[in-house]
């Protein structure tokens, strides 16, 4: 298992909102409804080697990609600081590849961290997911009847 993969298992390994789970290399496969799936990579932005960003595409299985977003750890996560003095004024966090190594550059993420880039995603990917059918949207609460309902 290479390093793009264990980051996306520590990021999606435990949702369960999505199924059919596929790690492979830096990208992670899974299935949204019966028609859509979702893929799910480590991207650069214009500098070789520096995963600035995470990209989620949603497929639908016969007619090809429906829509993607690219979400950089920058607007997620903010400038980090870190005890490192090169960088008093903090570091914007990604993964880079230098020779054999990859890895966090200076920052590491927290589990907060990994907690709200997961949670931004699966936002995204609820725009996708087969609309729930609740008590509120069937026209009845808790309390009886809504207006929806009447």
């Amino acid at each position: 298992m290479n390093y793009f993969e264990q980051e996306l298992r520590r990021l999606f390994g435990n949702v369960t909102n999505i199924t059919d789970k596929r790690f492979v290399g830096r990208a992670f496969f899974g299935k949204l409804t019966d028609d859509l799936r979702v893929r799910i990579e480590f991207v650069t932005l214009g500098m070789a080697d520096h995963y600035e960003a995470i990209k989620a595409t949603v497929i639908n299985r016969n007619d090809g990609p429906v829509d993607a977003l690219t979400l950089r750890f920058t607007d997620l996560l903010g400038k980090k600081m870190v005890s490192n003095q090169n960088f008093r004024d903090g570091i914007a966090p990604y993964i880079w590849k230098y020779g054999d190594k990859i890895g966090w550059y200076v920052y590491k993420p927290t589990k907060a961290d990994y907690d709200q880039i997961s949670g931004a995603l699966n936002d995204y990917l609820d725009v996708f997911r087969e609309p729930k059918l609740d008590m509120e949207q069937s026209g009845h609460n808790e309390k009886g009847m809504t207006m929806q309902g009447m």
